[in-house]
């Protein structure tokens, strides 16, 4: 089995319309060799927490990974562990990123604080940068690397195993690169590419995003285009740009799943393995008003996922509603190890091979919904997504503070218009099959605890210094233009 997971990758370009802005002829391989899933979703649009899912098959309510810096505890058992101990020789390259621990200071008080009363720029305006010559192939030198490590595995010792494999790559890609322009603790936002990707991307495909006015638009949606830095005006000519290089980076990385699909050819092991390429979560590259992830936005919530190998149908579409915490039983199911009761998540494989009749779950079939929560940086709102059928409804907080999104994708496929209150029956039965699932409320109050406790602590363990620590973080700009206001909302805060 070989699993390699990308970074914000939006899963709509793996199918029609969205291929058509870009080549991406690896996973155009793997669909005519393959399956693609239509409806696949992160469990969290963020590293971390989507990664936590992933590895644990659990939704994030139970993993509690609510940020970046709060994941699984290292010595978690994964599918990856138990696979091995079942005989599996396991070899993972490049990004895990599924325990706790990580990321930047800034990253962490800007989550722990996302109830304080102030707002503040955050992240570095997303930018483009282009870098190299028509021949510069390799621009995200460490992904090259990990890619050159895993093909050379393969090569080297795959090839002689006589026990089955379970191969892992994490890449980096097409994760936009930090900005040094921003100070001391800069955003992530250049997306940087170089023209051969450039090349591959067809410019009059590129939509430019619909945007609703400032004052229109959502709360929540408002809150995380501000600390993204993208209130301000941008040009058709800056959107399009950001959106085509975001695009030739996508390119970049379907070159490394290529090389690995090489490998597995080169050595006869193709037939052998079943591959699966997927991302933690996509990219929303300027649509409504922001990039990044941190959004229940298709751009941001949905993810590629196709799978190709024995016993998997070739060119199969499956419309089905699918998410991350699927991986954890389906790999379980390709290596026979029984499934435990307790995940969140079900077996593709029935799906994929069509047994879905005669090897129905032990657990009963799998739902018609998938759940996606978020509850880190850059939202001001724990936020909760079901989406089933045509709907995606999208609830806040305790449910009534916030009022909720419901968006009809098949009539408005961007988004654009919220009709939670034009379907208030639609809006409780969809309130209530989440409510089955999650007691959101209390959940959204124990984030809000658990925040304030982390702050606390972190302010008494900087002791006198912890003014001009907080005042250098990454919204140092705006933080520094009224200190005193700001700690003072800090103070009432807590």
């Amino acid at each position: 089995v070989l699993l390699l997971s990308v970074r914000l990758q939006d899963g709509r370009l793996t199918f029609f319309p969205g291929n058509q802005t870009v080549d991406l002829p690896s996973v155009n391989f793997m669909k005519r060799h393959g399956t693609v899933f239509l409806n696949a979703y992160t469990n969290s649009p963020i590293c971390c927490p989507s990664r936590a899912a992933m590895w644990s098959g659990l939704f994030t309510h139970l993993t509690e990974s609510w940020n970046n810096f709060k994941g699984l505890d290292p010595d978690y058992v994964t599918w990856m562990n138990l696979m091995e101990k079942h005989g599996y020789r396991a070899q993972k390259f490049g990004k895990l990123d599924f325990t706790s621990g990580h990321h930047s200071v800034s990253n962490r008080v800007e989550a722990w604080t996302r109830d304080v009363d102030f707002l503040l720029r955050q992240e570095g305006r997303p930018m483009v940068k282009l870098t190299g010559h028509r021949k510069h192939v390799r621009v995200m030198e460490a992904d090259w690397q990990n890619t050159d490590k895993a093909v050379n595995w393969i090569k080297e010792e795959a090839v002689n195993l006589t026990q089955p494999f379970i191969l892992y790559l994490g890449l980096n890609l097409p994760h936009p690169y930090p900005s040094p322009y921003a100070g001391e603790n800069f955003g992530s936002s250049t997306f940087l590419t170089s023209p051969y990707w450039l090349e591959k991307v067809n410019y009059e495909a590129i939509k430019i995003p619909k945007w609703s006015s400032l004052s229109e638009m959502h709360p929540v949606d408002y809150y995380s285009s501000y600390t993204k830095n993208c209130t301000g005006e941008f040009t058709k000519e800056e959107v399009r740009n950001i959106r085509a290089f975001y695009y030739a980076m996508c390119a970049e990385t379907d070159a490394m799943l290529g090389e690995i699909i090489s490998a597995l050819r080169d050595t006869g092991l193709l037939g052998k393995t079943i591959t699966i390429f997927t991302a933690d979560h996509g990219e929303l590259a300027m649509e409504h008003r922001q990039f990044y992830k941190m959004s229940m936005y298709e751009g941001s919530s949905h993810v590629p996922l196709l799978v190709m190998g024995p016993g998997v149908k070739e060119q199969q579409q499956i419309p089905n509603a699918v998410s991350l915490v699927d991986i954890y039983p389906t790999m379980l199911d390709i290596a026979r190890i029984p499934v435990p009761q307790n995940l969140s998540g079900y077996s593709l494989i029935p799906l994929l091979c069509e047994k879905a009749g005669s090897e129905a779950s032990p657990r009963g079939p799998r739902p018609s919904w998938v759940l996606s929560e978020f509850h880190g940086c850059n939202v001001n709102s724990s936020m909760y997504m079901l989406r089933t059928g045509k709907w995606k409804y999208i609830a806040y907080s305790d449910g009534s503070s916030v009022l909720p999104q419901l968006f009809d994708l098949t009539a408005d496929p961007d988004e654009l218009t919220n009709v939670a209150a034009t379907f208030p029956v639609i809006v409780h039965s969809l309130d209530k099959i989440l409510r089955s699932i999650v007691n959101y409320p209390k959940v959204s109050s124990s984030v809000q605890e658990y925040n304030k406790q982390q702050f606390i602590s972190w302010k008494q363990s900087l002791g006198h210094s912890y003014s001009s620590v907080i005042a250098n973080l990454r919204w140092h700009q705006d933080w520094l233009k009224d200190q005193k206001k700001y700690e003072n909302a800090i103070d009432k805060w807590l």
